[in-house]
């Protein structure tokens, strides 16, 4: 089938799809909504392209009512049946819903009003989740069942249902309102779990705004606690790391991140780089704002890694390195890195890269903080294992590859390869032609287009694909550590990586010529690093769509 997928960003949703409908043998290709003057503009390259189907997972723009009335056009709304407004998940988060849903249905004049192709509803957790993970998680995956089901009735010659004849499992939707950030306002008299509740509802956009120590911000990334301090409400009562701890009318509210609000909003930072807690004791966070956790059996250590929204900065590196360090202290006999369900690694920290006061040599830190943690896991005589637990992309899938052992958890995505005008490190030309041969890994940093996790367990970028639900796969994933510390094969494994390394240029040599070459995009911007940051922080749109991703 010949399938566009118009959408307003090629964000990991669409990319999740894209791959997925290239996987089972269909034409795909995208288009962005966003790049085009106007609707004739629009209908024009949808009539070029004359698609069988157009799918629009992720889509803000309106479709012109000359596109939907000539080819079955279908929207993946993130709500269910009955359900319709731009703020679903918002609302959602904010009223403490324990079922949701996704549903897909034809483009209409009325927006999220059209005859209903397909539905899944999921429960949502008990504490509250943020509105980004959420989306990329339970929202992805009921969305994906929705596009496989209206696969199935396109090629059935099935026709969507009017909503009024379909059921509705999740009680109580219709029409809800735009929710704006002045509709997140924190009052600090509030319980502390009502404003993570609130927080959570407005993250990662619009931010939840608040008053704090005679400054506004927007706050994200935020945990509740029981912790009674006896400070007034929206007072800074300590730190843990980056992470701050603000007084509220009952408990203690934790904050990740936060950014600055005076006239447009500022990036997002890590919450002491922005809050003011310099005065403040040393608290411990809760085990949610954890940067790194570590459990062990009796033959595995298992090191988990979080990081917000995948970005990470110098400091967190070092600190990641030295966990690292730790960990391969322990008499276990293979290391498992991972993350967490929502995240695991994008690489470097743009955004704080960008607000520093020498952009250049904060990234010049930042690159040096990174390979250090990759030139620890390659370098390691304990068996290493790296499992992407969720999507990863550039630096952060180079350094799942610096260890012995790669596996993904279904459903995840990958970048491998570096678009922010930089050459790229994390021991990137060493670890990938390892994995996939020379002409592939060229292949893969040239092409620059995402890949699943089963494309890359078939290429051999990832040696096993464990369930997508999170509960199967950590079950999977210690029966494959414990698989690998059998004594044979566990001496098989690592007579095999030190062979590796023995046959291969040392890795300070691959070291040195990356960071060569990022020395000339970091400080010489030779390639536009600097613009292309600004331009991917400040979500400005892309001019057209990338000619690699339209229909070949």
């Amino acid at each position: 089938m010949r399938i566009l997928l118009l959408v307003s960003a090629f964000n990991g949703l669409t990319q999740r799809v894209w791959c997925h409908l290239r996987e089972h043998g269909h034409d795909v290709g995208v288009e962005l909504a966003g790049t085009f003057d106007g609707p004739r503009e629009l209908t024009a390259a949808v009539e070029t392209a004359a698609p069988d189907l157009i799918l629009c997972p992720f889509l803000k723009h309106r479709v012109p009512e000359e596109v939907w009335r000539k080819y079955p056009t279908v929207i993946v709304h993130p709500g269910p049946v009955g359900d319709r407004g731009p703020s679903s998940l918002d609302h959602a988060i904010l009223d403490g819903r324990e079922q949701w849903g996704v549903t897909a249905l034809s483009a209409v004049e009325e927006m999220d009003a059209g005859p209903v192709w397909a539905s899944s509803v999921f429960d949502l957790p008990a504490e509250p989740i943020s509105k980004a993970a959420l989306y990329n998680s339970r929202v992805a995956d009921a969305a994906m069942a929705c596009v496989d089901e209206v696969l199935r009735k396109v090629a059935a010659g099935d026709l969507p249902l009017d909503a009024n004849q379909c059921l509705r499992v999740v009680a109580g939707t219709g029409e809800l309102p735009l929710l704006r950030r002045k509709d997140f306002e924190l009052d600090w008299t509030e319980p502390a779990t009502v404003l993570a509740q609130r927080i959570a509802a407005a993250d990662s956009a619009p931010g939840a705004p608040a008053d704090l120590q005679g400054r506004r911000f927007c706050l994200y990334d935020a945990v509740a606690a029981d912790t009674e301090t006896g400070a007034p409400p929206g007072v800074v009562v300590g730190h843990h790391l980056d992470a701050v701890a603000i007084a509220c009318g009952t408990g203690t509210l934790w904050v990740g991140y936060a950014a600055t609000l005076t006239g447009r909003r500022g990036p997002k930072l890590p919450a002491s780089r922005v809050i003011d807690a310099s005065r403040t004791p040393f608290l411990k966070a809760p085990e949610a704002l954890a940067e790194t956790s570590y459990v062990r059996d009796d033959y595995a250590g298992y090191l988990t890694i979080r990081s917000y929204n995948g970005a990470m900065y110098s400091e967190q590196c070092r600190r990641i390195t030295t966990a690292v360090e730790k960990a391969l202290t322990e008499d276990t006999r293979v290391l498992v890195v991972r993350g967490t369900e929502h995240a695991f690694s994008n690489g470097i920290h743009l955004g704080v890269i960008d607000a520093a006061p020498d952009p250049a040599a904060e990234a010049w830190e930042n690159i040096w903080a990174i390979d250090e943690l990759c030139v620890t896991l390659a370098n390691a005589d304990q068996l290493t294992m790296t499992a992407y637990t969720a999507n990863a992309g550039a630096g952060g899938v180079m350094m799942g590859l610096c260890t012995d052992v790669t596996v993904a958890r279904d459903g995840v995505v990958l970048n491998p390869y570096y678009d922010m005008g930089i050459y790229g490190s994390e021991l990137h030309s060493w670890a990938l032609p390892q994995r996939v041969g020379e002409q592939r890994a060229e292949t893969l940093l040239h092409r620059k287009l995402p890949i699943s996790a089963g494309e890359a367990d078939r290429i051999g970028l990832v040696a096993g694909v464990g369930p997508r639900d999170m509960a199967d796969f950590d079950e999977w994933l210690m029966r494959a550590a414990r698989s690998y510390a059998e004594p044979a094969t566990l001496s098989t494994m690592l007579a095999q990586s030190a062979e590796r390394r023995a046959r291969s240029k040392p890795l300070s040599y691959h070291q040195t010529v990356e960071l060569a070459e990022m020395a000339r995009d970091f400080f010489d911007d030779r390639n536009g690093f600097s613009e292309l940051r600004k331009r991917f922080l400040s979500k400005t749109p892309a001019d057209a769509t990338p000619a690699k991703l339209r229909f070949n």
